[in-house]
């Protein structure tokens, strides 16, 4: 990759991946970057006069300032709610890592790719990847969703292990609060800084477009 460049992904579907790749693209924005936003393959997608409409895919169009066509953003849409290539299976394809890979090309304009993953980190991509496996071939950071709940820190120390395993690079983790209110007494970033050392962040529910400027800042200059 030849631009800076980001992997979304999560340690679960459901996760949020979609809102905190939009707060980050606008982040980006703001500080005057032009963003290739790609989820390259997006099921689950409903029809719409005929067609499929990846509907995570055209938040992180918007996101980006929709200069970008949907067939670039999000080239393989799919209808039914399930894993990319069963998906894919069902409607008489077969997904394979290179066509993924080759819709991640980032355009000359652009200052910065942001790729979004589909499901959890390990979640099935295509017949023969996860998303961890777009990911190293696009050689981009990882990012990792973690819903802030009970059950955040197992999840988010065993996303963190999955990662540098991998031989990935992690970017940082998000704790998304997907509900109003966290349960009383709670502190789930307090929790995780006593066992791991990577970089930390908690993304409030409902966060406005300057929730993540601050990590886009940084990620545009790493």
């Amino acid at each position: 990759m030849s631009i800076p460049g980001l992997f979304v992904t999560a340690t679960d579907t459901g996760a949020g991946k979609t809102f905190v790749g939009t707060r980050l693209i606008e982040g980006l924005r703001a500080g005057g970057l032009k963003v290739a936003a790609r989820k390259p393959v997006e099921s689950g997608c409903p029809e719409v006069e005929g067609r499929l409409v990846p509907r995570d895919a055209e938040a992180l169009r918007q996101a980006a300032g929709a200069w970008e066509p949907m067939d670039t953003v999000c080239p393989i849409a799919l209808r039914e709610p399930l894993s990319p290539p069963r998906a894919a299976r069902r409607m008489k394809r077969k997904l394979f890592l290179d066509e993924l890979v080759a819709a991640c090309k980032a355009p000359d304009e652009a200052g910065f790719m942001l790729v979004e993953g589909a499901g959890g980190l390990f979640a099935p991509l295509a017949e023969d990847a996860l998303n961890a496996d777009l990911a190293r071939a696009l050689g981009l950071p990882v990012l990792l969703v973690v819903p802030d709940r009970l059950g955040a820190i197992n999840q988010a120390l065993l996303g963190i292990h999955a990662v540098t395993h991998y031989g990935l690079k992690l970017a940082g983790v998000i704790l998304n609060q997907l509900e109003p209110e966290l349960p009383r007494g709670m502190d789930n970033l307090a929790d995780l800084r006593l066992w791991t050392g990577a970089p930390l962040m908690r993304l409030p529910h409902g966060a406005g477009p300057e929730a993540l400027r601050a990590l886009a800042e940084d990620l545009a200059r790493a």
